[in-house]
C-alpha cells in the first residue's frame, strides 16, 4: 500500500478517445512490469463521457433494446469493450474512474480489487447521506440490494486485467439522465432498477464535491498518493 499514482481528470470526453488513452497507459504499465522497472507508473483517471452504451466481452447484445440506427439518430455511441460485465450506459453527470494499476504492487488479487472498488464508492456516498451496499451475487454498488422490488444500482463496475494490470473501472451515477437506461437491460438485469445520487437526494449534486470525495476514498481504501498532471491535449 502507499503507492504513488498519477491522477488525471480528463473532463468530458468521448468513450473511444478515453479507451484509446487507457489502452496506451495499460500497455505502458505492462511493458514496465515485464522490464521489472522499480518506478512503474500507475494511473487513476476521472472523466465524464458523452452518451454511450458499452457492451462487455461476455455481454448479450440482446440487452440493447434499440437498434444501432436509433443510437446513431440520437447521437449515442455504441462500443464493444474488453471489460467484464454486460451492457451499461455512460453519459454526462456520471463520474467514471479508471484505475490503471499493477495489483501485485498493491498486494491484492482481482476479487479483492473489485471489492475495494465497491468500498471506494460506498465511502464516496457516505458523506452525502446515501447508504450504498454490496451484493454478493452482483458486482457494483446498490441501494436495498436484498429486496428485488427495491433494489437499484447506483454504480456499475467492470474491469479488465492482464498480468494483474488493470483497466476500465467504475461509473457512479451522480446527476445522470436515467432515461437512457430505459433502452437497455442494465448489466443484463430485467428485475432491478437504476438510480443516481440526484434521484436519491431529490436535488442536483455538486459534481466536483463528489469527485473530491471519490479521490479521497481511493486514498483511504487503496492508500494511493497522487502526483497530478494535466490531461493530454
Amino acid at each position: 500500500m502507499g503507492k504513488r499514482v498519477i491522477f488525471e481528470n480528463l473532463g468530458r470526453i468521448r468513450y473511444k478517445e478515453a479507451l484509446d488513452y487507457q489502452e496506451d497507459l495499460f500497455e505502458q504499465l505492462i511493458r514496465e512490469k515485464l522490464q521489472k522497472k522499480e518506478d512503474k507508473q500507475h494511473f487513476l483517471l476521472f472523466c465524464e463521457h458523452e452518451h454511450v452504451y458499452t457492451l462487455g466481452k461476455s455481454g448479450d447484445s440482446r440487452n440493447l433494446l434499440i437498434t444501432r440506427s436509433v443510437c446513431e439518430s440520437r447521437n449515442i455511441d455504441l462500443h464493444s469493450t474488453g471489460r467484464g460485465g454486460d451492457i451499461t450506459y455512460h453519459g454526462p453527470g456520471q463520474l467514471v474512474a479508471y484505475p490503471i494499476i499493477d495489483l501485485e504492487d498493491f498486494q491484492i488479487g482481482i476479487k479483492r480489487y473489485i471489492s475495494m472498488l465497491e468500498d471506494v464508492v460506498i465511502e464516496t456516498l457516505r458523506p452525502f447521506g446515501i447508504l450504498g451496499k454490496k451484493d454478493a451475487k452482483a458486482m457494483g454498488v446498490w441501494i436495498h440490494p436484498v429486496q428485488s422490488a427495491k433494489a437499484r444500482k447506483i454504480c456499475a463496475i467492470g474491469v479488465r486485467a492482464s498480468r494483474f494490470v488493470t483497466m476500465h473501472g467504475l461509473a457512479l451515477n451522480v446527476n445522470s439522465d436515467l432515461a437512457y437506461f430505459d433502452h437497455i437491460n442494465p448489466c443484463g438485469f430485467t428485475d432491478r432498477g437504476v438510480t443516481s445520487m440526484q434521484k436519491e437526494l431529490g436535488r442536483e449534486v455538486d459534481f466536483k464535491a463528489v469527485s473530491d470525495e471519490m479521490k479521497n476514498a481511493f486514498t483511504a481504501v487503496f492508500g494511493m498518493m497522487y502526483s497530478e498532471r494535466d490531461c493530454p491535449a
